[in-house]
């Protein structure tokens, strides 16, 4: 009997690390997105919307950018889904 709450106690442990792990994860995520808007809003005071039309090229690099740093914590999101 004392095994199988030891069991149990070890299983409800790896439980709870494996939900701190996932609330770790998407904080991170979360904080890394913050972390991108918070340039964009930093570019947008910067360059005002005359100075952002004369180099659309750019803006086309920024976005392509920041559509690849989207993809990127979509997927890590999903191997962290995996992972559990």
């Amino acid at each position: 009997m004392e095994n199988l709450n030891e069991l149990l106690k070890t299983t409800r442990e790896i439980q709870i690390a494996k939900i701190e792990f996932i609330a770790a994860s998407i904080t991170a995520i979360g904080d890394s997105l913050s972390v991108v808007a918070a340039g964009l809003a930093l570019d947008a005071l910067e360059n005002p919307i005359d100075q952002m039309s004369q180099n659309p090229s750019n803006r086309s690099k920024q976005l392509d950018s920041i559509h690849q740093n989207l993809d990127y914590y979509i997927n890590e999101l999903i191997q962290i889904r995996n992972r559990i």
